[in-house]
């Protein structure tokens, strides 16, 4: 009898790890559609997200690529230093995800900005998601919000489960200004509470400003 629940239980732990693997694989499989004016789908959604968080889409979302999601796009792209054609290919959709972030990776941002600057001043908050955007723009960091919110060690938050506490309108309203390029921290990496912290390593970063109680460094 032991050896059948034994049994059981092994076949029930492949099962779900073959079922991660899976779906993992096909997320990663996935790449966003070609997007031109007239298309319609849910990378679409996708897109007016991003360039609404960013301020380019002034609209309500409505999933169809038309006038006003091609003048966005357009804009988007000569900001960015990329052919402004209104096509939203690779190259393009390679820069969105950079420098932007779709509804949820917004609750991701919001999340670790309350978890990790609540309580801070309004600048200290967007602080904290500066610091975040600039990992996903840094070489040295995971180019997506979930690898660099989640990367193991980063967020002492993320390690001690105050990130899954349910964030307020300002950690959105903050997350929003960090998206769309306000940084306080003048492009830092790191951020620490001097009262806190132990590490000898991240007091030997070049300091670039103290924000509340955080001091900011590259």
């Amino acid at each position: 009898m032991m050896r059948m629940k034994a049994f059981a239980f092994l076949v029930a732990v492949l099962l779900i790890s073959a079922g991660t693997f899976l779906e993992g694989h096909a997320q990663a499989a996935t790449k966003p559609a070609v997007l031109t004016k007239g298309t319609s789908n849910g990378d679409v959604w996708d897109l007016q997200f991003r360039l609404k968080t960013l301020g380019y889409y002034q609209t309500a979302l409505d999933g169809q690529f038309g006038t006003q999601t091609l003048t966005a796009v357009r804009k988007f792209q000569k900001d960015y230093g990329l052919a402004p054609d209104g096509v939203v290919g690779p190259n393009t959709w390679k820069a969105l995800k950079k420098y932007s972030l779709n509804r949820s990776e917004l609750d991701v941002m919001a999340k670790i900005i309350n978890s990790e600057a609540r309580g801070e001043p309004y600048k200290g908050q967007v602080a904290v998601g500066a610091v975040v955007m600039n990992r996903i723009q840094s070489a040295q960091f995971p180019d997506n919000i979930r690898d660099v919110v989640f990367q193991p060690g980063a967020f002492t938050a993320v390690d001690d489960g105050q990130y899954w506490l349910t964030p307020n309108k300002t950690a959105y309203l903050a997350a929003q200004d960090a998206v769309r390029g306000w940084d306080p921290t003048n492009n830092s990496l790191y951020y620490f509470n001097p009262d806190t912290a132990t590490s000898a390593w991240i007091w030997s970063r070049p300091q670039t400003v103290k924000i509340g109680k955080h001091i900011f460094a590259k």
